[in-house]
């Protein structure tokens, strides 16, 4: 097993637009708030999406996921989502992502995410950018 980079937890709310009349979070929902954390984890890191897009036609695509879901998130819940990247090879990692109430820890849902990274025109891998790749040099 290769070593995993722990990237900073991140952050958010759940609002009413999140829930049914419950006020309990919709299961798809949990595909945007892991989302929203590996986009941050990439904008901390300098390492632009949209830039691979319009400069050198490549994206970051999720290839699999998996959930797994422990207790419902409710209606204004603080959330937590930890987040650890195992890299597979020079074109694709696998996100390890946990969904926690941020005010008792409670495990509410995690999930395995790989995320590949692609040339557009091709639909072939390509080796990440260096400055992700060196992430997992330090």
């Amino acid at each position: 097993m290769n070593p995993r980079f722990k990237s900073k937890d991140f952050h958010c709310r759940v609002y009413v637009e999140d829930t049914d009349f419950q006020g309990v979070v919709y299961h798809a929902n949990y595909l945007k708030y892991l989302e929203r954390a590996r986009s941050q984890f990439l904008i901390e890191n300098n390492l632009s999406q949209t830039d691979a897009m319009s400069k050198g036609n490549e994206s970051y695509v999720v290839k699999s996921i998996n959930l797994f879901y422990y207790h419902p998130a409710i209606l204004e819940d603080e959330l937590i989502v930890k987040t650890e990247i195992e890299l597979i090879s020079r074109a694709r990692t696998i996100f390890f992502q946990s969904v926690l109430n941020s005010k008792n820890d409670t495990l509410i849902c995690k999930g395995e995410v790989e995320v590949c990274f692609i040339n557009n025109d091709s639909g072939k891998p390509k080796a990440f950018p260096m400055g992700l790749l060196n992430l997992f040099k330090s």
